[in-house]
């Protein structure tokens, strides 16, 4: 199943003046028609972003470069409830209001138009508002990371997922069936 992840994305979100990030490897292309392009990322429910992304109807798709192996430790070996993890990092906002790295390979700026339950995480569906390519070369892939990556980050990594993977097996079962309900505009859930 590893060999199915995605690039490394920092996915960032912005909700009621706070900002956050962490990173994720579930992400994949949703429409093939080039001028509505759409992308599906997978948030666990435990992740502080993932409320953020609910309740904001929005976020970001930041691509790492192969030399930002750093990100990966700062953004996904920490949590956004024990503080601001973007403090310091350059990024502006734009159509979805969802941090914009300006130091990436590229990124997507989406806006949540579904979103299914998975029990312990929700796949939710991001209509493209913008996108960029701002470096050449290729995007940082997870596969590659971990062979370059600290081995104390990776056993960390290890541990932080054996302790997902135990909440995952219990949680995995509550499937809320209920359909995504959006605000008028579209942009907003409705809770």
């Amino acid at each position: 199943m590893g060999r199915l992840w995605s690039p490394i994305a920092a996915v960032t979100s912005q909700w009621q003046g706070k900002s956050n990030v962490q990173i994720a490897v579930a992400i994949a292309a949703a429409s093939i028609v080039p001028h509505m392009p759409r992308v599906v990322v997978q948030i666990y429910k435990s992740n502080h972003s993932h409320d953020m992304i609910y309740r904001s109807g929005a976020f970001a798709l930041n691509f790492l470069r192969p030399d930002q192996l750093q990100l990966i430790k700062d953004f996904g070996l920490v949590s956004g409830r024990d503080g601001d993890k973007l403090a310091g990092v350059p990024f502006d906002a734009r159509g979805s209001g969802s941090p914009l790295l300006r130091e990436c390979w590229g990124f997507l700026d989406c806006r949540v138009v579904n979103a299914m339950d998975g029990g312990d995480m929700t796949c939710f569906l991001g209509e493209v508002l913008e996108g960029a390519t701002i470096t050449d070369g290729d995007p940082l892939w997870w596969r590659d990371a971990r062979r370059l990556i600290p081995a104390e980050w990776n056993e960390e990594w290890d541990r932080k997922i054996a302790e997902d993977i135990k909440h995952s097996e219990t949680t995995m079962g509550s499937i809320d069936y209920s359909p995504w309900k959006s605000g008028k505009s579209g942009s907003k859930p409705a809770i």
